[in-house]
C-alpha cells in the first residue's frame, strides 16, 4: 500500500522509470482507466495528456512547468501562423518560436559554458544564477529547486525539438494547427516517448490524435514483444555490463591496462545501443498497446557498412530532424549558405574559448586563413568545401546538442569527417561495388570500430579521463595479462558476446523469432514474460542505472 501511495506523490526514490516496478504498477492503473475511456476520443486525449503531465512531474518535479510553457507557446504561435496572411508576421512568429524555445534549452544546457567563456575572455568573475529556481521557490515556503546549480530538466531537448517542428511545419504549410490545447499537449507530452524519444513529428502523430482507438491483435503482439525486447536490452545488455565492468573502467582508465580500456569501449557500444534502443523499443511498444504508432528510431546500426549508413540507422528521429530542419535549410549538399559560414565562425570561436589558449587561436586563425585563400584561388576546392560544410556543421551541432563540452564537439566532428572521407573514398575504392560476404563483413567491422572508438569522446568523464584512456592504450596494452582480464570478467564478456550475436543475426531470423512469439498461445506468452522478468531482475542491482539519454 505504501508503494502505491509513493507512486502518486513526487519522490526522488520512486521515479517512474521503465526498469522500475513502480512504473509497471502505474501503467497497469492508468491502462485500466484508458480501457474505460478510449472510445471517447476527446476524453481519451485529455486523459492521456494529464497522465503524461503527471508522469513528467514524477520524473522531473516542478520542471513540468517548463513543459507546459513550451506547450502553450507553440500552440498559440501555431494558430497565429496559420491565421496570418502576412509573410512578415508569419516569419516573425516562427522565428519567435525557434528563438524562445532554443533560449530556454540553451539556458539549461549551455549557461555554464557561456558564462565560463565570457569570464575567460573578459577576465570577469560572473557566476551562473539559477533564476528559475529563485523564482519557483518564491511561490512556496518549501525550496523545491536547488539554487547552487542548474539541473537539466529530463527530456527538454526532445520535446523542444517537437514543438519547434510543429510551428515550422505550419509555417511551411505542411500542417494545420490543432484546435484543442489538450490535443496539442497530448502530442507534445505523450509519456512513453517524452523523456528520451523518439522525436515525434507532428505530421505523423497529429492525424492519429483525431482517430478512434484501434488496437489489433498484431498491435498487442508487437507491442508486448517490443517491451520485453527493450527490457532485455536495457537491463541485461546495458545495465549489467555497465555495473560490473564498464563504469569502473571509465571512472579511472589509468588504473586499467590498455587492453581492458579497449574492451570497455567495445562494451560501451553495446551498452549505449542496449540502453537507448531498449528505451525506444519499450516506448514504441507501450504506444502500440494504446493504439498509437511511433517512428522507428534504430535499424540494426552495427550492420552499417559506412559512417553515412550508420547515421541512417542510429537515432533516426534525431538524424532526420537535423536533416530536415537544419541541413537542408542551410543548403544541403548543393552549396554553403551565408548562414553556414556564420554558424561555422561561431563554433570556431566557441572552440577557441573552450581551450582559452592563444596558441589554439593562432592555429585556428592560420587554418581559416589558408582555407579562405585556397577557396578564393581554386574553384574546385571551394566547390568541395561548399558541398560538405553543411554536413560537417550538422554533425558538429548534433554533437553540441548532446552537451556544452568540447568532447561532444570533437565527437560530432569526427563522425562528420567519417562521412566526408567515405564520400571520397567510395569513388576510388576497389571494393565499393563488390558484394562478397568477406568484403561486406570487413566494411561492417571497419565502420563499427570507427564508431566505437570515436565514442571515447562521448563516454569519457572529462578530457583528462580521455587523455588517460589514450595513454593506457598507447603505452600499456599489457597483452600478457589479457587472458586474465577475460577470465576475471568472463560473465560480462559472455553477455557482450550474446548481445552482439543477437544484434548481428539476419533480420529474417529475428522476424522468425517475433513470429513465433506472435503465434504462441497466451500461456506461452505469460511464461516467456515471467522468464524474462526473472532474468532481468536477477541482473538488477540496487545501484540505479538511469537511461543514458535522460541527461540530454
Amino acid at each position: 500500500m505504501n508503494r502505491l501511495i509513493d507512486i502518486f506523490k513526487f519522490s526522488e526514490n520512486f521515479p517512474l522509470i521503465f526498469t522500475q516496478a513502480n512504473f509497471w504498477i502505474f501503467f497497469a492503473i492508468i491502462y485500466f482507466g484508458f480501457a474505460l475511456l478510449y472510445k471517447k476520443i476527446r476524453l481519451r486525449n485529455a486523459y492521456l495528456f494529464l497522465i503524461s503531465l503527471f508522469f513528467y512531474y514524477k520524473t522531473s518535479g516542478l520542471y513540468v512547468g517548463i513543459l507546459i510553457f513550451s506547450t502553450l507557446l507553440d500552440f498559440f504561435i501555431g494558430k497565429g501562423i496559420f491565421k496570418s496572411n502576412s509573410k512578415n508576421k508569419r516569419l516573425f512568429l516562427v522565428t519567435s518560436s525557434v528563438i524562445v524555445n532554443l533560449s530556454v534549452l540553451c539556458y539549461f544546457k549551455y549557461a555554464y559554458f557561456f558564462t565560463d567563456s565570457f569570464n575567460a575572455l573578459f577576465h570577469t568573475n560572473y557566476e551562473v544564477m539559477n533564476w528559475l529556481g529563485y523564482w519557483g521557490n518564491s511561490f512556496s515556503q518549501q525550496n523545491y529547486f536547488t539554487l547552487d546549480k542548474i539541473i537539466l530538466p529530463v527530456g527538454i531537448s526532445f520535446y523542444t525539438f517537437q514543438t519547434i517542428s510543429y510551428s515550422v511545419d505550419i509555417y511551411r504549410k505542411k500542417l494545420k494547427p490543432l484546435d484543442s490545447i489538450l490535443d496539442f499537449g497530448f502530442f507534445v507530452s505523450f509519456f512513453p516517448q517524452l523523456v528520451a524519444g523518439p522525436i515525434v513529428r507532428a505530421e505523423s502523430f497529429v492525424p492519429q490524435i483525431s482517430k478512434a482507438t484501434e488496437i489489433t491483435k498484431d498491435d498487442f503482439n508487437s507491442g508486448s514483444y517490443l517491451i520485453l525486447k527493450g527490457l532485455v536490452k536495457k537491463m541485461i545488455f546495458a545495465d549489467f555490463i555497465a555495473m560490473h565492468f564498464l563504469d569502473r573502467v571509465f571512472d579511472a582508465p589509468e588504473m586499467f591496462s590498455g587492453f581492458t580500456n579497449v574492451m570497455a569501449m567495445i562494451g560501451y557500444s553495446l551498452q549505449i545501443y542496449g540502453d537507448f534502443s531498449g528505451y525506444t523499443d519499450i516506448a514504441i511498444g507501450l504506444a502500440l498497446l494504446m493504439g498509437f504508432k511511433l517512428p522507428i528510431n534504430f535499424n540494426s546500426p552495427y550492420k552499417a557498412t559506412n559512417s553515412g549508413d550508420f547515421w541512417k540507422r542510429w537515432h533516426i528521429s534525431l538524424s532526420t530532424w537535423l536533416r530536415d530542419y537544419l541541413y537542408i535549410p542551410l543548403g544541403g549538399n548543393r552549396y554553403g549558405s551565408f548562414a553556414s559560414y556564420i554558424i561555422l565562425s561561431l563554433m570556431l570561436a566557441a572552440v577557441v574559448l573552450a581551450f582559452r589558449d592563444w596558441s589554439v587561436f593562432a592555429i585556428v586563425f592560420a587554418i581559416v586563413s589558408i582555407v579562405t585563400v585556397l577557396m578564393y584561388f581554386f574553384v574546385n576546392f571551394k566547390r568541395h568545401i561548399d558541398t560538405n560544410i553543411n554536413l560537417m556543421l550538422t554533425m558538429l551541432i548534433g554533437g553540441l546538442w548532446h552537451g556544452a563540452s568540447l568532447k561532444f564537439v570533437i565527437w560530432g566532428g569526427l563522425n562528420g569527417l567519417g562521412i566526408v572521407v567515405y564520400k571520397y573514398w567510395r569513388k576510388i575504392s576497389p571494393y565499393e561495388n563488390k558484394t562478397g560476404w568477406i568484403v561486406h563483413a570487413w566494411k561492417i567491422f571497419i565502420t563499427f570500430m570507427f564508431v566505437t572508438f570515436t565514442r571515447i569522446y562521448f563516454r569519457g568523464e572529462s578530457m583528462q579521463h580521455i587523455e588517460n584512456w589514450f595513454f593506457q592504450v598507447a603505452n600499456n596494452m599489457d597483452w600478457i595479462h589479457a587472458w586474465d582480464v577475460l577470465v576475471h570478467y568472463q560473465l560480462v564478456f559472455w553477455v557482450m558476446l550474446i548481445g552482439y550475436i543477437t544484434h548481428w543475426i539476419p533480420e529474417t531470423k529475428k522476424a522468425t523469432i517475433e513470429q513465433f512469439y506472435a503465434k504462441s498461445s497466451i500461456l506461452i506468452k505469460i511464461a516467456i514474460t515471467m522468464v524474462i522478468g526473472v532474468l532481468c531482475y536477477q541482473a538488477f542491482s540496487a545501484d540505479f542505472q538511469p537511461f543514458i539519454y535522460f541527461q540530454f
